[in-house]
């Protein structure tokens, strides 16, 4: 039997599960629909460009007895003045390499491209109240720090991206045990077709608690590559310390990928101040200007692996609540192998319970002169500058 007849005959069991709940049950949808005009200055390698991207998600997670189901199907398009990569990827959908075809395309052309999907598909069985099965698209979150996540095997976002609302679903199989309370035990397989074929990940990964830490670490064979990593989480003084590492073997050498990060909340003005910083080392990244050209033709970049694309690479940010209804952000990423960075300020006011409007600008700084030895000669010195206004409504 082909993989193309088995992920058709299980794409049709998860619908038809995920229907026969409706009508037991009529309260479970919602969604939110959101806009986003932008604006991209013209760089050494695009033009000036203007564009909007508007999604429309519906979600819902109907139960029957021992039986769940999640299911999310959104919309999303987007207007542009040029057919030009521009806005950092604002309103990408998270995605890559899944199994089932459950991505299909409206219509697309030099201005508009528009597409619809599932990014949740989904049956989870509970035999017993300690042991969870799921099946189907769902979303797998192992990072333990907030921007730069490299021990997360599945689809890490864009650490530049204001807009994480959800994080992107994977086709896998995936068992949860829970012996205790503080306790989970969890074994995810999960096939996946990527520009390099058909790929297969099973890792088993476990969690507890110490004291006021957590700790956890997986292992097993990632894309084919045997791998394990660790993670921890706890405080220290008003500080809370985050770090995550996962050591793998690529083509006969065994690679280190890392991130270490602290953050604390401080009361400044009788308001909340929010600071976070992490520092990753990542030694499958490139060292400089010098090997980017290899990174992005590598297989883990063609999988989506990467984040950034530095070897050592910072994130800071610092948010503020200015008032019940405002709040200001600022993040800085940089890039301290060639000395670029990119800076994104925001601001955000809850219009109501169910809207908020928000409004941002990037700045990418860093040597942007393009030789034919050194075609991408930074990674955020071609990055022009970006203003975007969002407006999203939570339904």
């Amino acid at each position: 039997m082909t993989s193309r007849v088995v992920r058709g005959l299980l794409l049709a069991g998860l619908v038809l599960g995920g229907a026969l709940p409706a009508a037991a049950q009529t309260s479970w949808l919602s969604g939110y629909l959101q806009t986003v005009p932008f604006f991209s200055a013209s760089t050494e390698i695009s033009p000036s460009n203007v564009a909007d991207f508007s999604r429309l998600r519906l979600s819902m997670e109907p139960s029957l007895g021992p039986l769940s189901f999640e299911v999310a199907y959104e919309h999303a398009a987007t207007a542009q003045q040029r057919n030009s990569r521009a806005g950092f990827g604002l309103g990408a959908v998270p995605s890559g390499g899944e199994w089932f075809d459950l991505d299909w395309t409206i219509t697309e052309g030099d201005h508009v491209r528009w597409r619809h999907r599932f990014d949740r598909l989904a049956v989870a069985w509970r035999p017993v109240g300690a042991v969870e099965v799921t099946v189907g698209r769902q979303a797998v979150s192992w990072g333990t720090t907030l921007f730069l996540t490299p021990a997360d095997p599945f689809l890490p976002f864009n650490p530049a991206d204001p807009f994480r609302q959800f994080r992107g679903g994977v086709d896998a199989m995936r068992a949860r045990i829970y012996p205790g309370p503080l306790s989970q035990i969890d074994l995810v397989v999960r096939p996946s077709d990527t520009l390099l074929g058909e790929e297969v990940t099973a890792l088993g990964r476990g969690l507890t608690s110490i004291g006021t830490w957590e700790v956890s670490g997986w292992a097993g064979t990632l894309y084919g590559d045997t791998a394990g990593a660790g993670a921890f989480a706890g405080g220290i003084g008003a500080w809370a310390v985050r770090g995550e590492g996962v050591l793998r073997e690529v083509d006969g050498l065994v690679v280190f990928r890392g991130t270490l990060g602290i953050d604390r909340i401080v009361q400044l003005g009788g308001r909340d101040l929010f600071l976070v910083a992490e520092y990753q080392r990542d030694n499958l990244a490139a060292a400089g200007p010098d090997g980017y050209l290899a990174l992005v033709q590598s297989a883990p970049f063609r999988r989506g692996e990467f984040q950034v694309l530095g070897r050592d690479e910072t994130a800071i940010q610092a948010s503020y609540q200015v008032h019940p209804l405002w709040a200001v952000a600022g993040l800085w990423l940089v890039n301290l192998n060639d000395g670029s960075a990119l800076i994104s300020p925001s601001v955000s006011y809850s219009a109501s319970n169910d809207v908020s409007v928000g409004a941002g600008l990037y700045f990418g700084m860093g040597n942007d002169e393009i030789t034919p030895l050194r075609p991408v000669p930074s990674e955020y010195g071609l990055a022009g500058q970006t203003g975007y206004i969002s407006l999203a409504w939570f339904f």
